[in-house]
């Protein structure tokens, strides 16, 4: 009896790609397995077309000789290598169909592994001024690194690692569960598909030595508190050939003296004298950029808020120069001697005496407070 074309058996076109190819075979072995159908003739009849369609449409060379010759250009006689009969386990026509969601295909063929070194965190405290500014730290990490003895392989020098027996160098095992086959890592050689029967004496068989080095960080003017700084390559080695790991330089601030920031803003508090609060006066404000002087108009209050532009800080990301915000406290004269007070009293008794309301926000709080006590009356 003549053979079904392979796309009509799996119900795709002649240009499907081969997600639609694998798609579509995992639907019909999913319908006409054997073991979904026990007893059932007919169903592990298209079982085998499908699995035999399968095989070769998703190789790309059987795919192409099938499209140019049809099925002589497959037949295992003329040396195709085609579908060799067989109703096969599900473990293995799915091991390849689901290998991608379970790792075992992959895994299987691809023997031992190389893994990615682990990252690092590096915590870096800097002043203020150095990272508005920017600077150049060095700093000392303790890091994984390749042994030098044994070159990273782990075994002693004159040696190699062997083929795990367990895995036979797939790197993983295969368990079977129902009609799923599935794999998970060699429990022996964990994915690595080797095993070291005479172990490196530097490293003990892990191919890696814990050091101490030396890095150059260069801070960016701008970085803030919580910035990250990555050095690509700087983290722990890499097992059996696999690249480094990233080292993450944190950045902390510390407390300042005189400024705080906000964004891209600082701030800062500045004492006047309640004589320069009432006449005014000229101030010099510190900034990080050296001295700048702060016009302070007569009668100004306390917490007045001043802002000096383009005195802040210029963020590692970009944009606008921020703003030195400068918050006046008026302070009361402390130590003061009997002519002092004398005096204070004597410009009290002026105040007073005036009749003009030299004290403005005072006068309010008292009406209002007159104002409460009468709205409380009976």
């Amino acid at each position: 009896m003549s053979k079904r074309d392979y796309y009509e058996v799996l119900g795709v076109a002649k240009n499907a790609t081969e997600a639609e190819i694998k798609k579509a075979f995992k639907r019909l072995a999913m319908k006409h397995h054997p073991d979904r159908n026990p007893d059932d003739k007919a169903a592990e009849e298209k079982f085998k077309e499908a699995k035999e369609a399968y095989e070769i449409l998703s190789d790309a060379q059987k795919r192409a000789a099938y499209d140019q010759f049809g099925h002589a250009g497959v037949d295992p006689a003329a040396g195709g290598g085609g579908y060799g009969g067989g109703g096969g386990s599900f473990s293995d026509i799915f091991g390849d169909v689901f290998g991608d969601i379970f790792g075992g295909a992959a895994g299987a063929r691809g023997g031992s592994r190389a893994y990615r070194g682990s990252d690092l965190r590096y915590n870096l405290e800097l002043s203020l001024e150095e990272a508005v500014m920017g600077t150049t730290v060095k700093i000392r990490v303790p890091t994984l690194v390749p042994c030098e003895e044994c070159s990273g392989s782990g075994a002693k020098k004159g040696t190699s690692a062997q083929t795990c027996p367990t895995c036979h160098g797939h790197g993983q095992v295969r368990m079977q569960q129902g009609f799923f086959s599935l794999q998970q890592t060699c429990p022996r050689c964990h994915g690595s598909g080797k095993v070291i029967t005479d172990p490196c004496g530097t490293c003990h068989g892990q191919g890696r030595v814990q050091e101490h080095k030396t890095l150059s960080v260069k801070v960016p003017s701008g970085v803030d508190e919580g910035d990250r700084i990555r050095l690509g390559g700087e983290g722990e080695a890499g097992q059996f050939g696999g690249p480094a790991g990233d080292l993450y330089v944190q950045i902390h601030v510390r407390e300042h003296p005189i400024f705080t920031r906000d964004d891209n803003n600082l701030a800062c508090e500045v004492p006047i004298s309640f004589v320069t609060a009432a006449l005014g006066g000229e101030l010099d404000v510190p900034t990080l950029g050296g001295r700048v002087k702060l016009k302070i108009p007569a009668e100004t209050q306390s917490g007045k808020l001043f802002r000096l532009r383009g005195k802040g800080v210029k963020s590692v990301r970009g944009g606008e120069v921020g703003d030195l915000i400068c918050r006046v406290v008026v302070e009361t004269p402390v130590n003061l001697s009997s002519k002092q007070k004398e005096l204070l009293q004597e410009f009290d008794a002026s105040l007073n005496g005036t009749g003009t309301r030299h004290s403005p926000k005072a006068t309010s709080w008292l009406d209002g407070v007159k104002k409460f006590f009468e709205d409380m009356k009976p």
